[in-house]
């Protein structure tokens, strides 16, 4: 056995470096049966994170470089691709938007014609045909405009626009084209709702023409559930008369405050022409089979060829089921999955499958539902070579406004321990959104610093998705208020629990959630050191700058503007310069239309009026979230420099910060 050595939290040798951080947390996409393979979706980080399709049956590309898939309807696109039933397969090519059509060794050809106005996603091949969600930019109109639409695959489309059928519009936002026997589902929601707050269920006659001039809400939507809001999604046909979808119980259910409404199975019937019966639950469980629906075609649950389905159901963690809509039972798989988990894709009884879970990696799994086993396909699992990863302990603190979930990563090393009476530094991690959820899941970008000898403290603040819509909303009007209070009682928490140095707590979060790390930083004194990736740091500067999908979020968050104009200025740190104390890493994307670089450019400048050491880290090429490599490593480089410089502690192995 390796000798244990007492060393300084902070300072212990990893065998995590900075370079190994690209390929330690796989970014997938879609998966889908075809033919005799599976093939998926994966960011490249070594070549400038674009995404390829690959397969399980050949080392070559489905979808090789140049070529990347990737969406940017809503701006975080997703549903960037889809298999037709030939061998081809559709995709939404980055740099253009366009629609592509390609098989393996062939070079793709264009189905939609060039236009920098236009983008695509949420592509299905269902019913012999194309399907996708099309977003349309022009001077002319004040927002964007979104619609389904048909694509013929012949490439008529082009050379002429109009051979692309506009099949349905109506509302601000769609989804989920669902397309069944002369009919077609969809969800769709309008400003200011984000489609966890209300998303209506729409079902309609396809015309002989291919268009949709006669359709009915059959679920969601304001009011939809005896006067409550209710968020629809996922409608996937089952047979040609009978639809199902996930949505928050009607309001019946939502009369026990402690368990608040949950996004649950439902199933809806139709007779001739579009009468139908009321919603009906399939099951009911106490947990989520549902989530933001911040990327297009995000999947939850699938119907198995036999009837039955298999569903993620999340309370904290997530749990897979099966369930069997008849009897209405409802028995729990096995498996290490628990966070993340999406649902791609079925062959007879056997499910495609991506997420994470306590411990095992992120990874694309396929679970085999009769023999009840579950194998990795790509990813899930570790590399004795990369040392510890510590699992996450779930843990709850009492905070202002009612609990606070969080999951701990203690620090953890098989050859050193702490110093005699040594608590040792951590940092309290802030996810985005802010309607998002962590899990808890076994994690490289933890372990980088877990292995050093900092503790990783992952919080759902309220306004966290996976606890039910009663938590979810615990943030309404409440942003840059009850999540500081939230992240600052869990940070105490953990000190009360003898797990964390006071003095050496350092704050870390991403675009909402650097949001959050700035208002912390500003409102408390818990805090002594921060790391802002693309985060936001004035409210008007974001309504000002940010896209359509978002523009009306804060409505929600803090309140509509102008009306609650003074609570916007308020709570915005650089509206209040003075408050901004606490040294600072600030990590920005040249290319980001979420929160573009003015806002980390104006906090830059606050900071060194107001003579506080920082950093401002500037990365070409990068937008909402960064994927190449050479990013990758400079960001873990630098925040651990940065954290040794602030908190006190050597760090081995990189350069300093220049800290201004």
């Amino acid at each position: 056995m390796a000798p244990i050595d007492q060393l300084a939290y902070g300072t212990w040798p990893s065998p995590i470096r900075p370079e190994d951080m690209p390929s330690g947390s796989l970014r997938l996409g879609r998966a889908q049966y075809v033919s005799g393979e599976v093939w998926w979706a994966e960011s490249v980080p070594a070549e400038r994170g674009r995404t390829a399709i690959l397969r399980s049956g050949g080392s070559e590309a489905v979808l090789p470089a140049p070529w990347s898939a990737r969406s940017r309807v809503h701006e975080y696109g997703g549903g960037a691709w889809t298999a037709l039933d030939d061998g081809r397969i559709a995709f939404v090519n980055q740099a253009d938007q366009r629609v592509y059509v390609t098989r393996i060794g062939a070079e793709p050809s264009p189905l939609t014609a060039e236009d920098a106005g236009l983008a695509h996603g949420d592509l299905v091949w269902a019913d012999g045909a194309l399907w996708a969600v099309r977003e349309t930019h022009d001077a002319a109109l004040s927002t964007p405009r979104r619609e389904i639409v048909r694509i013929p695959v012949d490439g008529s489309g082009a050379a002429d626009p109009d051979a692309v059928t506009i099949v349905v519009g109506g509302s601000d936002f769609v989804a989920y084209p669902s397309p069944r026997a002369g009919r077609i589902a969809w969800i769709a929601w309008n400003h200011p709702d984000m489609p966890w707050d209300a998303a209506e269920l729409r079902v309609g006659t396809l015309d002989e023409d291919g268009t949709v001039s006669d359709w009915v809400v059959v679920a969601g939507g304001h009011g939809a559930a005896g006067g409550a809001d209710v968020s629809a999604l996922q409608p996937e046909w089952t047979g040609d008369d009978e639809l199902l979808f996930t949505q928050d119980p009607p309001s019946a259910a939502r009369s026990d405050p402690a368990r608040g409404a949950r996004w649950n199975l439902f199933v809806i019937r139709f007779d001739d022409d579009l009468a139908h019966a009321s919603p009906a639950p399939v099951c009911v469980v106490d947990g989520d089979t549902g989530g933001p629906l911040w990327s297009l075609g995000s999947r939850w649950y699938a119907a198995l060829d036999d009837g039955n389905v298999v569903a993620v159901v999340t309370d904290g963690r997530s749990r897979l089921m099966l369930i069997e809509p008849v009897s209405g039972s409802v028995t729990e798989l096995e498996t290490p999955l628990t966070g993340d988990v999406q649902v791609h894709d079925v062959r007879g009884r056997r499910v495609l499958l991506t997420g994470a879970g306590a411990t095992v990696p992120g990874g694309l799994w396929e679970l085999d539902v009769s023999a009840r086993s579950l194998a990795p396909l790509r990813g899930g699992e570790v590399d004795p070579a990369s040392g510890p990863r510590p699992p996450a302990s779930p843990m709850t603190f009492a905070g202002p406004l009612g609990p606070v979930h969080a999951f701990f990563y203690p620090p953890s090393s098989p050859s050193a321990v702490g110093l005699d009476g040594e608590l040792p530094p951590v940092i309290v991690l802030v996810h985005g959104g802010p309607t998002g959820h962590v899990t808890g899941d076994l994690s490289q970008n933890a372990a980088f610093f877990t292995s050093r000898g900092i503790g990783v403290l992952d919080v759902n603040y309220g306004g966290s998705s996976g606890y039910g819509r009663a938590y979810r909303e615990r943030l309404s009007g409440g942003w840059g208020l009850s999540d500081v209070q939230d992240v600052a009682a869990a940070a105490r928490g953990l000190v009360d629990a003898g797990l964390a140095d006071p003095a050496r707590i350092a704050i870390k979060g991403g675009s909402a959630g650097g949001w959050t790390v700035l208002c912390a930083l500003a409102d408390t004194d818990v805090f002594a050191a921060g790391i802002c990736r693309y985060g936001v740091a004035d409210l008007r500067m974001l309504l000002a700058e940010t896209h359509d999908f978002e523009a009306r979020y804060l409505d929600g968050l803090v309140g509509p503007w102008p009306e609650a104009e003074a609570d916007y200025i308020e709570r915005s740190p650089l509206s209040r310069p003075e408050s901004l104390t606490t040294p600072l890493l600030i990590l920005q994307g040249s290319d980001d239309p979420v929160v573009p670089p003015s806002q980390s450019e104006a906090l830059r400048d606050a900071l060194a009026d107001n003579g506080v050491p920082h950093a401002y880290l500037l990365f070409e090429g990068e937008g909402h979230g960064f994927r190449q490599s050479d990013t990758i490593v400079k960001c873990f480089a630098s925040e651990l420099a940065f954290l040794g410089q602030v908190l006190g502690f050597e760090t081995p192995g990189v350069s300093p910060v220049d800290l201004a």
